[in-house]
Parts: structure tokens; sequence; C-alpha cells
């Protein structure tokens, strides 16, 4: 029995070592075809409409403290949560909101100007962007069931940043928004609201500050806090019209930029670029404590420990949910989405369908600042695919 046990083993053992001689066989087998491998991101074909968006964390792990969470209601005991979930703001993340703000404000103001004098195309069909003089060739309309060439009409700023928004929560540990209240409520940028949940204060949007914690007893919050404080002003900076009358923005942050002159298009491209670099990374930190909801089907966004309860999801199969969405955790993409379009390395030189497989990408306001003259960092050289030689369409039959 052991004999067997033992040439068993063995045969274990000179397969592995025969299976390590032939990868290492193949691996220098492809260095005599490619001298180097060009380390770029692929980009895929975009997300199926029946397919959900994929999920941040593991959904065993989330079912795991979804277990823990039932098991804590059942013992009737007081949990003291830290900041942000009992109320309270998280002190270090203050001034990171408020560099958010003024990143965003700077970022519009500076993309606002480059546009001036780069042009913006977006097709009227699928509502994919290009950025620069001449409007590309490639067939990559998928409107109508057949693949052909863009429908380009003149674009603006909106279609290189997007506005997504989100409810404004007086109370962001209260309940959620109920679907009668959808018009009663205010809709802002989800970034503003973000920043307004991690301590800015902006009159025209009122938040609910508290000075003492929240607590959790058998998965109920409690607040001892007095829901009207003699510190609040109630009726004061509210009209009853809700977002249907006109307010007076706050303009404290857009004062203070410190822009070059107008007639510096490459100042303004330098500043913008990293405004842009400055508002993912402070967002991308304030997500790690302020969670942020997104819906699995559709582009929904809500700021706040759990979403919304308003049946306004047209997805794949929102008969069956009821229009509800399928709230879960989001990322920076989500909340700053990127638009890709086509890096032009050459701009006397226009993009082919023949040779697209060649052309890298990059997000739409990081290509309208590089057209403008600015040096993009190497964070982006595996999507710009610099690497890669764009052969002649007279060259590309021979390509291996």
């Amino acid at each position: 029995m052991l004999l067997r046990q033992a040439r068993g083993i063995l045969k274990i053992s000179k397969g592995l070592q025969y299976n390590k001689i032939l990868n290492l066989s193949l691996s220098n087998f492809k260095s005599l075809f490619y001298s180097t491998e060009s380390d770029y991101i692929c980009f895929t074909n975009k997300q199926n409409k029946s397919e959900k968006k994929p999920w941040v964390t593991n959904i065993n792990e989330l079912k795991r403290r979804a277990r823990l969470e039932k098991a804590e209601r059942r013992i009737v005991s007081e949990s003291i949560l830290s900041s942000p979930e009992n109320g309270l703001l998280v002190e270090e993340l203050i001034p990171v909101a408020h560099d958010v703000v003024a990143a965003r404000n700077e970022l519009y103001t500076c993309a606002s100007r480059v546009a001036e004098s780069i042009p913006i195309y977006s097709c009227r069909l699928c509502g994919k962007v290009h950025v620069g003089s001449s409007p590309h060739k490639i067939r990559s309309c998928d409107v109508g069931g057949r693949i052909k060439e863009h429908s380009w009409e003149k674009g603006a700023i909106e279609h290189v940043l997007p506005m997504v928004e989100s409810f404004h929560l007086y109370d962001r540990i209260g309940r959620a928004v109920s679907h009668n209240e959808r018009l009663l409520v205010d809709r802002i940028p989800a970034v503003l609201e973000l920043c307004i949940q991690a301590g800015v204060d902006m009159p025209e949007y009122l938040t609910r500050r508290r000075e003492f914690p929240v607590y959790r007893v058998a998965g109920k919050v409690i607040d001892f806090e007095k829901r009207f404080p003699k510190t609040d002003t109630v009726g004061n900076d509210i009209t009853p019209q809700g977002f249907w009358g006109t307010r007076k923005k706050s303009r404290k942050v857009v004062d203070v930029l410190h822009v070059p002159p107008f007639h510096d298009i490459k100042g303004f491209a330098t500043h913008g670029l990293d405004a842009w670099e400055k508002l993912r990374a402070g967002a991308t930190k304030l997500m790690q404590k302020y969670p942020v909801q997104t819906c699995g089907y559709c582009p929904e966004v809500q700021v706040g420990p759990k979403g919304h309860r308003v049946r306004q999801c047209q997805a794949f199969k929102h008969q069956m949910r009821d229009g509800q969405h399928g709230w879960q955790k989001a990322t920076i993409d989500d909340l700053v989405p990127p638009v890709y379009v086509y890096h032009i390395r050459d701009p006397s030189m226009p993009l082919l369908d023949s040779l697209k497989r060649y052309y890298g990408k990059l997000p739409a306001v990081v290509e309208l600042f590089a057209q403008a003259g600015v040096q993009v960092g190497e964070s982006y050289s595996r999507l710009m695919r610099d690497d890669v030689a764009v052969p002649e369409p007279e060259e590309e039959r021979l390509v291996v």
C-alpha cells in the first residue's frame, strides 16, 4: 500500500516538472516573435443592458456581513458607532471636501475656456463624443441594430463632463426619500452633495449638523439630540417652492480661483488637468468614509448610507422590480464618469475604421487638455498606447 502511494507521488512530481519545463519553453518560444510586450488596457464593448454592474465588494462578503448584522440585531445591546455613521463629521476630511469643491469649480472654468478653442462633437444617435478638429470615421455607432458611422453634431462641455445628480439630504442618517417626495427634494450634483455631507456649508443647501452622536440599539438608530435645537433657525433661508424657484448661488469659492490670462490656452489646460486629478483623488478619499450608492442597472447615484425609494429605474426588467433601483456600493467612475474618446496623436492624420485597434483612448476632458498642449502623465500611458506603432492603410494587411 505504501509502495503504491509512493509511486503515485512520484508520478505527480514528474508531471509538475514537465509542465514547468513546458511553460518555460513556451515563454521562450514567444520571445522569438515578441521582443517586448505592450502593456495597455484593452477596451471591450460596452456593458450589455441585461448585465448588472460588477460588485465592488464580493457578494459572499456582503452575505457574511448581513448575517452578522442580523445576529447583532437579536441581541438588545447598545452599539457605539464611529464617525460618520454616528452623524458627526470626520474632522480630518473637512479640508479635503473644501479642496474638492474648489477643484470642481476650477475644472469647469478651465474646461469651458479650452472648449472655446478646441471643438467637441457628439453623435446625435448614440451619444458618443469626439474631441478634435475633424470627427473620426470609425464605424462604432450601434443604434438601430447595426454598426455604422456616427452622425456628428456640435457638442458642449456637458458631453465632456457629464453631470451626475443626487437627491440633497437634510439629514444624511434620516429616512430615505420616498417616491411621493421626488418633486419636493432638490437634486444637486453628486460631488457637491458628497462635499456637503463631509462638512462644506452652502447657504442654498441646508443640512443638519449634529453636536451629539447617535446610537444603535438592537439594529435601530436612537437619536438623543433634540430634533429642533434652539440654535437652529427654523424657517429662515427655506423657500417653499423647492427647486422650482431660483436660488442665489454661492460664489465664495469661485472668487478665489487663480486662473491664467484669457489668451493662455495651455495655462488653462494645465490648471484644468491638475484640477481633474485633485477632484478624483479627493472624491475617492471621501468615498472611503462617506458611502455613495449607485443602481446596478442604470446610472442613478445617491450619496448617503442608503439609496432612495423613487421608482424611476427604466433599465433591464424594471417591471419586475416595480421601477425600484438595485442599490450597491458606487465607485469613483459612477460619481465622476470618465467619457472615453479616441486619442489623437497627429491632428493631420484622420482616424480610420480599419486601424481602430491601434488607437488609444483617454477621458474626454484629459484629451481636451492634451490637444491644448499639456503633457499627459504616465498614469495614462497604458490608455494612450503611445508604444504601439500605427501602420499605413496599405501596410495594415501585412501586420501579423
